[in-house]
């Protein structure tokens, strides 16, 4: 593996890590921020996925342009994937920002859709689960 797609499968685990901490916290959980670093969890991954089949890239947190750059070999199994795609990215933006907060059930669908992502990004780099 690329070093420059370790250190993107670094900080996307980091934001697995700690969207999920903050899902099972007791006390006081703050579900915006779960629900945000699901997305850049998602997000870190697709482009480690980028980064490793040499695809450029520029910035951006648009998972759905970030799947449509995606080598075709790996397109069929993201694009199962795109409706979550688009709600992840709509939670991280929505919750950021006064006027609209997360609650318990979306965190859940958040990392739940974040796992996804995880999962078969983590296939294609041939890392564990």
């Amino acid at each position: 593996m690329k070093p420059l797609t370790r250190e993107w499968v670094k900080k996307a685990e980091g934001d697995f890590v700690i969207a999920s901490r903050e899902l099972r916290a007791r006390k006081a959980p703050n579900y915006d921020a779960v629900c945000f670093h699901a997305q850049q969890c998602a997000e870190k991954y697709l482009k480690a996925c980028l980064q490793e089949a040499g695809i450029h890239f520029a910035k951006t947190h648009d998972l759905l342009l970030l799947i449509d750059l995606l080598p075709q070999e790996m397109k069929p199994r993201f694009e199962l994937l795109r409706p979550y795609m688009s709600l992840l990215s709509a939670y991280a933006v929505d919750f950021r920002y006064p006027g609209d907060s997360a609650d318990k059930e979306q965190a859940k669908e958040a990392v739940g859709f974040c796992r996804e992502v995880r999962q078969v990004s983590r296939e294609f780099l041939g890392l564990k689960p």
